[in-house]
């Protein structure tokens, strides 16, 4: 049986000390505009051939995206055990909240749904950004640090990802934290500064005031900014203020797909 969210941590721990020599994998990354999968050389975190991306069908059902992600892993002729990403938290392989697809996603055995598609092979669900979080901590921005990694994705909200020694906590939810009367995310996701048509200086105080929170209860050893924004870290992180180390990503727009197919590495590849 594939890994419930909640068991990924021994695997991803696995995996930071550096079981994945010579090991294969396949990872799919379904976003609210595309779903995107690749297979991975899980010793380097680079994938292997080209991406392969579909369009996110709307409106984006269980089962309309359960077909998506079988045409991709089909495209692919990949055989074996796949991770899987979904913009929700998931616990037991159930999807409990849904951002960017359909509300029907709520209550969704997705374990069950993506393995019924691709013909009973064991799979592993887990959150997008959690599954950012673990590919920038084992192959990119966090892959030196030994500590407390978080990985914050600014895009329409705030998504992140919390390791200890490459041991993921699932499901965070820091972009709805409360910070001075508003929800993280409605300060310092970059869709509020695309609204409020903020500089990148000003967004950046913002930005600092989140983080101030976030470091005073959880005193990281690095933050990692994802999302899009990232790729415009030096116009806004030399602003932010807050005492720990802010860095880019530097997986980008791979780093779901891989992050997939690390969680999913416990099962040996066909």
């Amino acid at each position: 049986m594939a890994e419930s969210v909640n068991d990924l941590s021994p695997a991803v721990a696995a995996a930071s000390a550096g079981d994945v020599s010579g090991r294969r994998g396949f990872g799919v990354d379904v976003g609210g505009s595309g779903v995107k999968g690749g297979l991975v050389d899980l010793e380097t975190g680079e994938l292997i051939g080209d991406r392969i991306k579909i369009e996110t069908p709307q409106p984006a059902t269980p089962d309309a995206i359960a077909a998506t992600v079988r045409e991709i892993v089909t495209q692919a002729g990949w055989d074996g055990e796949v991770g899987l990403t979904l913009p929700s938290v998931v616990t037991d392989g159930v999807a409990r909240t849904a951002a960017n697809i359909d509300k029907s996603w709520i209550g969704t055995d997705a374990r069950a749904l993506f393995s019924a598609a691709l013909s009973g092979r064991p799979v592993t669900v887990l959150n997008d950004a959690d599954a950012a979080g673990i590919a920038e901590d084992r192959y990119g921005a966090g892959k030196d640090v030994d500590g407390v990694v978080v990985l914050l994705t600014f895009g329409t909200g705030i998504g992140s990802a919390i390791l200890h020694h490459g041991v993921l906590l699932p499901n965070t939810e820091l972009g709805h934290m409360e910070v001075d009367g508003k929800e993280a995310e409605h300060r310092a996701a970059s869709s509020v500064k695309e609204q409020q048509d903020l500089s990148y200086k000003d967004w950046s105080k913002e930005v600092t005031r989140v983080l101030t929170r976030f470091e005073d209860l959880l005193w990281p050893d690095l933050f990692i900014a994802g999302g899009g924004i990232s790729r415009k870290g030096e116009k806004w992180i030399p602003h932010l203020t807050n005492r720990t180390p802010v860095v880019a990503a530097t997986l980008r727009n791979t780093a779901g797909i891989v992050g997939a197919a690390l969680a999913a590495q416990s099962t040996p590849a066909r």
